[in-house]
């Protein structure tokens, strides 16, 4: 853009010719003269001419330029996070967030949120409060949501129980297990391995565990054990402790839950007064679970939240601070076994794992549990001690995220299919490159997909990287369109599919290595997988914010 340093005007007026120059650019470049005669009844005029020149010129290079604007999300330009100063700063005296949201949005797009306020952000991020909201309407629905996860518990512990005691049956009896009271399908009995199949091939695990080592994928390398952050929640072992027989009672309504795509109806305050029960009327998940179904999702999660790694530990170390009693007390009370290993910090954090997943899978039964949803539900229950208000983050997580983990894999190929649109559309030389190796499915960025960039990028990173892309999803969710952002902005619109963008240039990034070394696609599966701790999320983001500035409305 042309500034005061751009233009240096010569005016020489030479006696014997009459006539004026004048250059335009630093250092020599882009000059021109203009001529006229140096008469001073014309000089206003030469003036002008001049002046109309520079602009043209002015005009060249803006439009050329203007294609080289920094991102929002450049480390230049990137604004620092969202701080406790600025977040207190956005709210009215109700409560309410000024200006709709529109600011606070903007900020969180630009530099994420300081980790001392993300458990505040976040539940507003993941749609579990409005942005119109007030303090007490956030009140009701803080004390609706508690009371439904209770009961969602109450439920889960009914499950355990039974459990427990059907494999005390089968240890004494020598004849298969067939029924509690209507709870079983007639396919129960079928093989542990045909059910472990339902819990999901969707994520393809190197360290996964034996009992599900039947859940084959062609990308066995996806996904290695994940961080699980922890949290001091003293409801956890009070809720998990209760095996009370009056619990039975709301039994039989919660297995009747609210699939994930009622989440924005079922955390409106107008509605908080409602049960679980009237919610979900009318949209009854098309299977609901069986005993066995919640078995086999129980013994997958408790294996998933053992193996979890404790990279969040450094990053949120007053969450890890739990005495070995406390932690071994709510390990036993969620039926969590093979923990000795563990520190308490991270004993406590896989119980309170345990608790939540198998509330989730009760409440979307479509989905249930799959390998690779602990990834996700790891950093939020790191953030956030009040395992009701996890919970319900992860469901607002879920409510976008749940189509990773759908049996079909629509969802994925879907997604896979816009990476795809996006690389073709941006490389077509590194797009024909992937056709010669059967590769254009982009089957390679797999795992990226499923669990949204949590292994290739460090604790922090995902954080930064899952809030801006949070922060887009609510602005089209709140319906605040272009007119809402600065002029930079507005070349880049709020998008749904910024992971998608972001994948996309991560895999543009190392487009040289895979046209000149890379001759097969497990070769390239194996650089995706090792992109681990290498990638720059800020950079990362300002490429997936010019891939959508240059193709959002063609994808």
């Amino acid at each position: 853009m042309f500034t005061s340093t751009h233009l240096n005007s010569n005016t020489n007026t030479n006696s014997n010719s009459d006539t004026t120059f004048l250059s335009v650019g630093g250092g020599g470049k882009c000059k021109f003269w203009l001529m006229a005669a140096a008469a001073s009844p014309s000089t206003p005029a030469v003036l002008f001419t001049a002046l109309a020149g520079v602009a043209v010129v002015a005009v060249i290079f803006y439009g050329a330029s203007r294609g080289r604007l920094i991102s929002p999300w450049s480390h230049k330009k990137r604004k620092h996070a969202l701080s406790p100063q600025q977040w207190k700063s956005l709210f009215t005296e109700d409560g309410r967030l000024c200006d709709g949201g529109i600011k606070f949005l903007k900020r969180v797009r630009s530099g994420g949120v300081d980790p001392s306020v993300r458990a505040e952000v976040w539940p507003f991020l993941l749609g579990v409060y409005d942005l119109d909201s007030t303090k007490d309407e956030r009140d009701v629905t803080k004390t609706h949501n508690r009371k439904q996860y209770e009961k969602l518990r109450r439920q889960c512990r009914k499950l355990l129980k039974q459990s427990i005691e059907r494999n005390k049956f089968n240890e004494v009896g020598e004849i298969s297990y067939e029924g509690d009271g209507g709870s079983l399908s007639p396919d129960s009995a079928s093989s542990i391995s045909d059910d472990a199949a339902s819990a999901r091939e969707s994520l393809s695990s190197e360290d996964r565990s034996p009992d599900v080592e039947h859940l084959d994928n062609p990308t066995s390398a996806l996904l290695e054990g994940d961080d699980v952050p922890n949290v001091n929640n003293a409801d956890v072992y009070t809720l998990d402790t209760d095996f009370s027989d009056s619990d039975s009672s709301e039994g039989p309504e919660l297995i009747q839950t609210v699939p994930s795509d009622d989440v924005q109806e079922h955390n409106n305050p107008n509605k908080a007064s409602k049960e679980v029960s009237s919610t979900s009327k009318g949209k009854i998940p098309s299977k609901l679970p069986t005993t066995e179904d919640f078995s086999t999702w129980q013994r997958i999660i408790r294996l998933d939240a053992v193996r979890a790694n404790a990279e969040w530990m450094s990053y949120y170390p007053s969450q890890a601070a739990v005495s070995d009693s406390r932690a071994r007390r709510t390990a036993e009370a969620v039926g969590l076994k093979d923990y000795g290993h563990l520190e308490a910090g991270r004993i406590f954090h896989a119980a309170r794992l345990v608790a939540i997943l198998e509330a989730y899978a009760l409440y979307d039964s479509e989905i249930g549990y799959c390998q690779g949803m602990s990834d996700l539900l790891s950093p939020i229950v790191s953030v956030i001690s009040e395992d009701h208000e996890a919970f319900w983050c992860f469901v607002g997580f879920m409510k976008k995220a749940r189509q990773n983990f759908r049996l079909d894999e629509v969802g994925i190929c879907r997604q896979l299919d816009i990476v795809a649109k996006i690389i073709k559309f941006k490389d077509a030389h590194l797009f024909k490159h992937l056709e010669k190796l059967q590769a254009e499915d982009c089957f390679f960025v797999y795992r990226m997909v499923v669990v949204m960039f949590r292994r290739e990028l460090t604790f922090e990173q995902t954080l930064c990287l899952w809030e801006v892309m949070w922060a887009d999803q609510v602005a089209i969710r709140a319906g605040i369109g272009k007119s809402a952002w600065s002029r930079i902005r507005q070349r880049a619109p709020p998008t749904d599919d910024l992971l998608l963008y972001a994948i996309a240039a991560s895999v543009l990034q190392k487009r040289k290595l895979i046209i000149e070394k890379y001759s097969s696609m497990d070769e390239i599966i194996k650089e995706c997988n090792s992109m681990s701790g290498q990638l720059d999320v800020w950079k990362l983001l300002d490429d997936a914010h010019n891939l959508v500035v240059t193709l959002h409305d063609k994808i």
